[in-house]
């Protein structure tokens, strides 16, 4: 199946599938070495007080 093919095939999907697909996509990203890798060492830098206020998080969160 072409990237093309595999487009089409999912703008007709229903709301509720895409929303699955979806999840589904994040999953499989989360499963990756890379990923892990990242959340480890975030969760080591928060362990020693790293952390992010209310603000720094709403101003990353509305450049995404």
């Amino acid at each position: 199946m072409s990237l093309l093919q595999l487009k089409q095939a999912i703008s007709q999907l229903s709301a509720r599938e895409r929303r699955e697909l979806n999840a589904h996509l994040i999953r499989l990203r989360h499963e990756t070495p890379t990923w892990r890798k990242t959340i480890s060492k975030r969760m080591r830098e928060m362990d020693t007080g790293k952390k992010v206020t209310m603000k720094e998080l709403g101003r990353r969160v509305s450049c995404a």
